[in-house]
């Protein structure tokens, strides 16, 4: 690779001359433009590797330019330069697809961090996202918003049911962006007593309270240049949820017993399986702490919203398990109809307790040991059902799967392609669920 070329966007020229000097002692070279005219002039004559704006332009805003960006140079990374403790303006150019942004008065240690995880954004490895299975819609949007967000520096919220893979998503969040090489530093925020939580996020000082025999770094420092998860964080405590949302506005952390705050180059991805919307309504989580984690959201299917994928995923499970066993047809039937209320962990210890206890060599539907749905999973369920949305009938009771396949048909004249179609189902699915529910 030849020497990486920098676009510097400012009016005012002492910026301009500083960040071209930094840039050039980084062995890269700069263009300079002081309007947004003149970037996207120079944006469109030449291929740069990074972009440095400040928000504030004679003829527009950084956030223009952003956005414009998205579309006209979509490879390019761009970082923002906010007014002092603009964080509202940061996380909107975040959203818009900014890669990072840097605070005036410019700390020049952090400006070469970004610089440096911006040029690293092409080094990740070729395809991580292999241990992502699934060839169902949901996991293609899953896999291509991974690809997005892993570029941006951009605090993500990563929701949905236990058992989804959050944790995976996560790290390849992290291992396909430019802080891959770093640290991963996964926390479960309902596993710490609350009241070693604030020692365990910021580390703490010798002597700075009874049993600090010696410093001890915190697990924010610990992924510095990396990225720290935050799994459960519904779980986090309000009091440390306010000390939270200032090292993500600060990017700094205060050890408990030391006198001055310490840098924090970690990116924050986040997640639960706890509506945290509603949480914030019922003042159950800081609303302002909310919308800093939740700059990107990004929702893990369910695995019975992803049914074509079942089987796939159980081959895959059977054979990482070593186990000379297949499934038969009544498993396989009994696999694609069960609505999977723990996801793919819960089809993970399914298989390896079938695979345990089954002595012929094949599993059958009696070997899965399948429990039923709960009634509020019914209800739930049979409740959102309408004929616009028929994409999760597994979970459903029998009458109200009767009903919906009858009306289906009926609409579609008898069709059974095109009732699969509107049911979400396959002809397969459909012809299972038609036979067993006794359907003329």
């Amino acid at each position: 690779m030849g020497q990486p070329l920098a676009l510097v966007i400012d009016d005012e020229p002492d910026i301009c001359e500083l960040l071209s000097l930094t840039l050039g002692r980084m062995n890269i070279a700069t263009e300079s433009a002081t309007d947004v005219d003149g970037a996207k002039s120079l944006l469109g004559a030449h291929n740069f590797d990074l972009c440095l704006t400040d928000m504030r332009l004679p003829d527009g805003d950084g956030l223009e330019l952003v956005e414009w960006m998205q579309i006209h140079a979509p490879g390019v990374p761009v970082a923002v330069i906010t007014a002092h403790g603009n964080i509202e303006t940061a996380v909107q150019a975040l959203k818009l697809g900014a890669f990072d942004f840097i605070s005036k008065p410019l700390d020049l240690n952090h400006l070469r961090n970004i610089v440096e995880n911006a040029l690293k954004v092409d080094d990740a490895p070729d395809d991580p996202q292999s241990r992502l299975l699934g060839d169902s819609q949901p996991m293609h949007d899953l896999r291509d918003m991974i690809d997005k967000v892993s570029r941006s520096q951009a605090p993500v919220h990563i929701s949905g049911e236990s058992g989804t893979g959050k944790e995976l998503v996560a790290r390849l969040i992290h291992e396909t962006g430019p802080r891959g090489d770093g640290p991963f530093v996964p926390v479960n925020c309902g596993a710490i007593p609350a009241e070693l939580m604030e020692s365990e996020f910021f580390g703490h000082r010798k002597g700075s309270f009874t049993g600090a025999v010696r410093d001890k770094v915190g697990l924010i420092q610990s992924a510095d240049n990396g990225t720290l998860f935050l799994d459960e964080i519904a779980d986090l405590p309000l009091a440390m949820q306010v000390k939270l949302l200032r090292v993500i506005q600060e990017k700094a952390v205060r050890p408990v017993g030391a006198s001055g705050e310490e840098p924090a180059n970690a990116r924050i991805l986040s997640a639960t399986h706890k509506p945290l919307s509603e949480m914030v309504a019922k003042g159950e989580f800081r609303e302002d702490l909310y919308y800093r984690i939740n700059v990107i959201e990004l929702q893990v299917p369910a695995l019975r919203e992803r049914n074509d994928d079942v089987l796939m995923l159980a081959g895959h499970v059977l054979r990482r398990l070593g186990a000379a066993t297949t499934l038969d047809d009544s498993a396989k039937a009994a696999l694609l109809n069960y609505p999977f209320p723990g996801n793919v962990r819960e089809l993970e210890n399914m298989l390896e307790r079938a695979v345990t206890l089954c002595t012929s060599g094949t599993i059958g539907e009696s070997d899965l040991n399948l429990r039923q749905a709960s009634d509020d999973t019914l209800s739930h369920t049979a409740t959102a059902t309408n004929l616009r949305n028929f994409g999760n009938l597994g979970n459903q009771v029998e009458d109200v799967q009767r009903q919906a396949i009858v009306e289906a048909l009926r609409k579609t004249r008898y069709n059974k392609t095109a009732a699969a179609k509107l049911l979400g189902l396959s002809l397969r699915q459909l012809r299972y669920r038609i036979a067993k529910l006794g359907i003329e």
